[in-house]
């Protein structure tokens, strides 16, 4: 259980009738994203409240008049997904610089310059994001305002969510080494034994990862190896 001082309330209105949770603030945010989490576990107390300051527990009454339950896991995870989450100003701050860290992260690792097919520096990313005055939600799911941020930075700078499609060809003395990290590293769409031992891959990888795939694979080989961006 996470501690009352730790805890925020979410609330939601329904009618005339309030209900509140005292829920851990982050796990409140990954419910939002999407992920699986233990709400139970993350609950300061385990009840559905009318009012939490006072200590007024909802009525069973109610909870099955309002959610068709009186299960407190499942009427929480509704009050999160569908009320208000009050946080601190401290807390706040803390969960829109995470937040914001995880967008730029994504956008780094997905996106990519449409006219050089290169990807965009993390802190190319981070002055844009700047420049166009970002606002960032702690409890919007990254993937939401991923969208909304591209078509804000486009006019900043040229950018685009895309994958690419890479060639590569390794020499059967690095096929060892080599081979695992081009197969898993994305998308494997076609590849072909040569008879010399080398092998060719068609790999599709989103944009912005091109570094550090181009990175790793030089880096097992010594250099020995041939990678081309197919249109």
């Amino acid at each position: 259980m996470v501690s009352l001082d730790d805890a925020v309330i979410a609330r939601l209105k329904k009618g005339e009738e309030h209900f509140e949770v005292l829920i851990d603030p982050y796990t409140a945010a990954d419910l939002i994203d999407g992920k699986d989490v233990n709400i139970i576990q993350n609950l300061a107390i385990d009840a559905i409240f009318k009012d939490s300051k006072k200590g007024t527990h909802a009525s069973e009454e109610s909870l099955q008049k309002n959610f068709g339950t009186n299960d407190v896991e499942e009427i929480a995870k509704r009050i999160i997904l569908k009320g208000d989450i009050q946080l601190t100003t401290d807390q706040r701050h803390k969960m829109q610089k995470n937040k914001r860290n995880r967008i730029i992260d994504t956008i780094v690792r997905n996106a990519m310059d449409p006219k050089t097919k290169a990807p965009h520096p993390r802190q190319r990313i981070e002055l844009a994001m700047e420049e166009a005055g970002v606002h960032v939600d702690p409890f919007k799911p990254v993937s939401e305002q991923v969208k909304t941020i591209i078509e804000v930075l486009r006019p900043i700078i040229p950018i685009s969510m895309e994958h690419v499609k890479i060639s590569v060809k390794i020499p059967p003395q690095y096929i060892g080494r080599a081979y695992g990290i081009a197969r898993n590293y994305g998308s494997l769409e076609r590849e072909n034994w040569q008879s010399d031992g080398s092998w060719i891959g068609i790999i599709r990888i989103p944009a912005g990862m091109q570094t550090d795939f181009y990175d790793k694979l030089n880096e097992v080989t010594k250099g020995n190896v041939s990678t081309k961006i197919l249109k």
